[in-house]
């Protein structure tokens, strides 16, 4: 697992892309699904294009969808169900037992515009820290797109307010603008913002007309 050099293991967890989106009310069903789809692509495709990144694990409940991202280069396991902190430990443990050498890192799936500079970026942030945990707050500045920290430490809390609670647990906040590692789409004012920072080429493929 991951022959990539680097010193980070992307965890990504994907629900089956008809599940996703939901808020995107605006959109039929079975373009939800496609954005969806598409999003997680785009940033497969970034983390594997990052200085720094040995390899991106996929956990997913959508083992098709999945296979579909290995393709691309990934690896993939089976999200264990109980939400997603828990996904995001077990691709963790996954990691360890094969490369315990890589720190994890974890990543949401709905970020269309990210970029491997902004991606890299936070990386050396979290390199410098000497061990510390550190996390991205959102472009909204109440969630995170990502958190990182050594096996041992690592303990991921999205949901609500997870800026707040990644914060209280003494995660540091990465430094810079990063815009398109900040950018994730919720509903459809996201969307218009990544769109104008720059869609990946798969989800460009979705909202072209």
């Amino acid at each position: 697992m991951f022959t990539r050099s680097g010193g980070f293991a992307v965890l990504l967890p994907v629900k089956s892309p008809g599940t996703g989106k939901s808020r995107l009310t605006s959109l039929e069903p079975d373009e939800r699904a496609r954005l969806a789809a598409a999003f997680a692509t785009d940033v497969v495709d970034a983390c594997l294009a990052t200085d720094g990144v040995a390899g991106v694990l996929v956990v997913s409940d959508d083992a098709a969808f999945a296979a579909s991202l290995a393709a691309r280069g990934a690896e993939a396991c089976a999200d264990p169900g109980g939400g997603l902190n828990a996904a995001l430990r077990h691709g963790a443990d996954v990691v360890r037992r094969a490369r315990p050498d890589l720190q994890p890192v974890a990543l949401c799936a709905d970020l269309p515009a990210l970029r491997p500079a902004d991606l890299a970026s936070a990386l050396a942030f979290a390199g410098a820290q000497a061990g510390a945990s550190c996390f991205v707050r959102d472009a909204d500045e109440t969630g995170t797109t990502l958190y990182t920290a050594r096996y041992d430490d690592f303990d991921p809390r999205f949901g609500v307010d997870s800026a707040s609670a990644h914060t209280s647990a003494g995660a540091r906040p990465a430094l810079g603008e990063l815009r398109t590692l900040r950018r994730d789409v919720d509903d459809a004012d996201g969307l218009a913002d990544a769109i104008a920072i720059g869609l990946g080429a798969a989800s460009q493929k979705v909202v072209a007309p």
